[in-house]
């Protein structure tokens, strides 16, 4: 049995949820998304008094029951408070400037990277209080789209993924990362 599957998704009063076989559209003050729930998944979803469950019509798909009742959660909270995810610019020399809709990285490469940003994703790049060694910026992605987020930070760390033994790179801020320590010098 999923226990993810079984919770109840609360609905906000500024929220409008509906329901049909193929998807469940939801529409908030931030926008609208629409999760496809597909036939051989054989889950329904039924809206009663604010409160959406999600059902299996039997046991066969008993693995898809907390994905699916997840999805729509997530598309539940991504219209009403949105998603942020922080990418932190670590390593002397390296920058990432803001130009309309895309980011303009030097990342010690020969030649600059320009990260087109996907429609539905906005950034802010500003410089915090970190305790990092060479930080130089950080980068606030924000989205009602949970999976489009996830992607767009991920493509981005792909860009120059942090170094084993000083951490240069694109990194997600909040992940600790444990550094190598290098040659001892004997």
């Amino acid at each position: 049995m999923s226990r993810v599957g079984k919770k109840v998704i609360e609905i906000p009063k500024d929220v409008k949820v509906s329901v049909t076989e193929s998807e469940v559209a939801v529409e908030g003050p931030k926008g609208k998304l629409a999760v496809p729930i597909p036939q051989q998944w054989r889950i329904n979803f039924k809206l009663e008094d604010g409160k959406l469950t999600a059902e299996r019509q039997s046991d066969e798909y008993t693995a898809i029951h907390g994905t699916a009742r997840a999805l729509v959660a997530n598309a539940v909270t991504g219209v009403s408070k949105g998603f942020t995810q922080e990418m932190d610019v670590v390593g002397v020399g390296y920058k990432a400037e803001l130009r309309g809709s895309a980011i303009l990285f030097a990342l010690g490469y020969s030649h600059s990277i320009e990260f087109v940003l996907p429609e539905g994703v906005t950034a802010k790049v500003e410089k915090l209080q970190r305790t990092i060694s060479q930080y130089q910026t950080t980068i606030t992605l924000s989205s009602i789209d949970k999976h489009l987020l996830g992607q767009t930070a991920a493509n981005m760390h792909k860009l120059r993924k942090p170094d084993a033994y000083k951490g240069k790179g694109v990194r997600y801020a909040h992940r600790p990362m444990k550094l190598k320590p290098g040659k001892t010098g004997k």
